[in-house]
């Protein structure tokens, strides 16, 4: 059984902040789940354009508005409260908070906790982590 406090994890390596957003990785895949999962803050007022290439992310929001945007269709959606939105097909999008934005996040495969978001805005696949390191 794993127990972890968000507090605690907070204070810790497993939180990660960027100009846009923080994350507090509660679930890595050092943990052996099979999935990663994280509490995420997007901060209002931000832009943040996205594509997990090499991941899947299922989003559900827990406070805060703003919209998503689907770059490849255009169709642009509203997030609040009890929302979730799932990127099954790696899709590109944008999300604008107009309020911070507090997410629940499973990412598929699991993330490490190391990773950042490249110039695409996509996170590295553990192959391309691994040739960066070698």
């Amino acid at each position: 059984m794993i127990i972890r406090n968000i507090d605690e994890a907070s204070q810790s390596e497993r939180k990660v902040k960027t100009d846009g957003w923080d994350s507090v990785r509660m679930l890595l895949k050092d943990d052996g789940m099979g999935f990663s999962f994280h509490i995420t803050t997007m901060y209002a007022g931000k832009t943040l354009q996205m594509h997990y290439k090499n991941h899947y992310e299922s989003v559900y929001v827990l406070s805060g508005e703003g919209t998503i945007e689907d770059l490849g269709t255009g169709e642009i959606h509203e997030l609040r409260p009890g929302v979730l939105y799932v990127l099954n097909k790696h899709d590109r999008h944008i999300v604008r908070p107009r309020t911070d934005i507090v997410t629940a996040c499973v990412f598929n495969p699991p993330v490490t906790g190391k990773e950042v978001h490249d110039e695409t805005g996509a996170y590295p696949s553990e192959a391309e982590m691994a040739q960066a390191s070698a």
